[in-house]
């Protein structure tokens, strides 16, 4: 069982009835997510309260009435699930701080400098968030609220979102190996020549092209030849 002074409410209302229990935030929500959690270590105490600060417990008639069972387990997973879950500050802010870091990643790999066709380096986005005192929501997901944040960055960094279509060339002794790492892209071509070579289109965002040749040329020891089909840009 967690302690009872970690735990965080867990609250399930159905009409004028309302049951609560204490629980371990992160193993809460995480059973939220569906993940296979031990509902006992998560638990404070083996008790359903109607009102869980005043002590007061929850009638069986009212856990059979609602629940259709006074099974502890099967109501907790019920509450959990159903309910709502009361999150702690430090959740909070390792969500914040993850949503953070996958907002600065989405415009790393996806976003150029305009100026050079470069990605801008990770460092370099964090700190024009902070110069540019941005705030991350806790209420949206990192892709619902990276336009208004990029929108707030280029007055401190231009930036533009950038897809290119590459045409790629690759000797036969290197074929095999570099389709499975086209795959991992939008691969929207793909023909082998008379020769053997393997010749294929492929479509990735700007930011990630030096990643994308980096892992070809580990394998081909730059000998692919590559040119640019196509740019579609935005910002």
């Amino acid at each position: 069982m967690v302690d009872v002074d970690k735990a965080v409410i867990a609250k399930y209302k159905k009409g004028n009835k309302e049951f609560e229990i204490y629980v371990d935030c992160d193993s809460a929500l995480a059973l939220r997510q569906g993940k296979n959690i031990d509902i006992p270590s998560m638990v404070a105490s083996k008790e359903i309260f109607k009102d869980a600060k005043q002590g007061e417990r929850a009638a069986s008639h009212d856990l059979k009435e609602v629940f259709g069972t006074e099974d502890f387990y099967e109501v907790v997973k019920k509450i959990v699930k159903e309910g709502q879950v009361q999150v702690t500050a430090a959740h909070l802010d390792a969500e914040r701080d993850a949503k953070k870091k996958k907002i600065i990643n989405m415009i790393h790999r996806n976003a150029i400098d305009p100026k050079t066709g470069a990605p801008h380096p990770p460092q370099r986005i964090e700190a024009a968030l902070k110069e540019a005192k941005v705030g991350i929501s806790d209420h949206k997901s990192a892709e619902e609220q990276l336009e208004e944040i990029v929108a707030k960055l280029r007055p401190i960094i231009p930036i533009r979102f950038e897809i290119r279509e590459l045409e790629i060339i690759i000797p036969p002794q290197f074929a095999n190996q570099c389709f499975r790492i086209l795959k991992q892209y939008k691969l929207k071509e793909d023909k082998w020549l008379d020769n053997g070579s393997l010749r294929a289109v492929v479509e990735i965002p700007a930011g990630v092209q030096e990643e994308f040749f980096a892992q070809l040329n580990k394998i081909c020891h730059g000998e692919i030849e590559s040119k640019v089909l196509n740019t579609k840009g935005w910002g």
